[in-house]
């Protein structure tokens, strides 16, 4: 390539910049806020029939039509090797791609406006704040269900969590009497050489935690061989969650949320567990009221319906966490919850999924752009063809 052709390509990239950057400030200043987000929500995807399709038929138009004019008037009748018109072609494809894909442009002004106003940091603290309050979160219904609220579930504070056995004793008949009793599911650490034989040392070790060899190995839940040791992991004391009195309904659920991204989800379940139980149990009724508070800023933040009054929800937990026995058959967390986990999931989806060339679409772009490149260059070599042979 000469050195005119050449400035004439670089002047064509800066104009498509200026342009894409065009999209990008139209895109970051169109976007309607948090408050507006929906299941629906997405990216641009070039919908043919609004404002920015349009703008963007007649502007890509424009722009290869002058383009074509001058790169054949004033570009033409040279004698260009095949590695050559090779480079060539791979520049017109770039142009080719660029000039159909500001709404690409338009879409990451999108997602950089909603970043400003709602930071990776802050939404994953609102999540953090929900994943706490989940227990209070859920329905009347919901708390009758033994899968989300059981012994099993909790998390805090120790020797929980706790293993379930099951024993079943046939009284006469087809009646049986069922037992469940809760083990602390504890952790062991020994030598494998020591676990395999028995020993004073073994023997020793055995009973600093209350039981014989042959008892641990009736205990043993699993056995994790690390190295040159065994670890353990056996069922410790025996517990009764349902008369223990640091334990209610509300710390019977370990279910997030939404969890937060990059961090193992067992940790943030055992770390909402202890902040949960520490506002309950631990801390003054007024660090409660003030979650709830949050939680109420944060539903008005999203656009979210709601009936929440944080003093008053926080006496029902109060009510409930000291009177456990009592059927729970629901408080008032009144809110519009599909509203909420449509806004949260899709959220999510914007931070972590976008689609800035939505799958819909994928297809045609990339006809539309290898057509229209394909044609322009098919065009330039037969038109430098007969110029220099003219």
């Amino acid at each position: 390539m000469d050195k005119n052709l050449k400035q004439f390509f670089v002047k064509s990239f800066v104009v498509l910049l200026i342009i894409h950057l065009g999209y990008f400030l139209y895109g970051y200043f169109k976007f309607e806020g948090i408050g507006n987000i929906y299941i629906y929500t997405e990216f641009y995807r070039f919908k043919f029939y609004d404002d920015v399709s349009i703008s963007h038929f007649f502007v890509t138009g424009l722009f290869l039509l002058f383009f074509l004019i001058f790169l054949l008037k004033n570009h033409s009748r040279r004698n260009y090797s095949f590695p050559n018109l090779l480079k060539i072609g791979g520049v017109l494809l770039l142009i080719s791609f660029l000039s159909f894909s500001f709404f690409i442009s338009y879409s990451f002004g999108m997602n950089a406006k909603l970043k400003t106003e709602l930071p990776e940091a802050k939404f994953n603290k609102d999540k953090t704040l929900l994943n706490v309050l989940n227990p209070f979160l859920y329905n009347y219904t919901s708390y009758n269900s033994e899968k989300l609220f059981n012994p099993l579930n909790i998390l805090y504070p120790k020797p929980y969590p706790v293993t379930e056995v099951v024993d079943s004793t046939l009284i006469s008949g087809n009646y049986y009497s069922v037992e469940y009793k809760y083990y602390s599911i504890d952790t062991l650490k020994m030598l494998t050489t020591d676990l395999n034989k028995v020993s004073a040392v073994t023997s020793t070790i055995l009973d600093s935690i209350g039981f014989g060899k042959k008892e641990l190995l009736e205990r043993i839940i699993k056995k994790n061989v690390i190295k040159d040791s065994t670890e353990i992991i056996y069922k410790g004391r025996q517990v009764d969650p349902q008369y223990d009195v640091d334990i209610c309904k509300f710390v019977e659920n370990n279910s997030l949320y939404n969890p937060v991204k990059g961090i193992p989800v067992e940790k943030q379940q055992y770390d909402a567990a202890v902040k949960r139980y520490k506002l309950i149990y631990k801390y003054k009724p007024d660090s409660l009221v003030a979650n709830f508070q949050k939680l109420d800023t944060l539903l008005k933040k999203y656009s979210v319906q709601s009936s929440i009054t944080p003093k008053q929800l926080a006496k029902e937990v109060a009510y409930f966490k000291d009177h456990n026995n009592e059927l729970l058959n629901g408080i008032n967390n009144n809110y519009d919850r599909k509203i909420l986990e449509e806004k949260i999931t899709t959220l999510d989806r914007l931070f972590y999924e976008p689609n800035y060339l939505h799958p819909s679409i994928i297809g045609i772009f990339f006809s539309v752009v290898g057509g229209a490149w394909l044609l322009g260059f098919l065009i330039y070599i037969l038109f430098n063809y007969k110029r220099k042979t003219a």
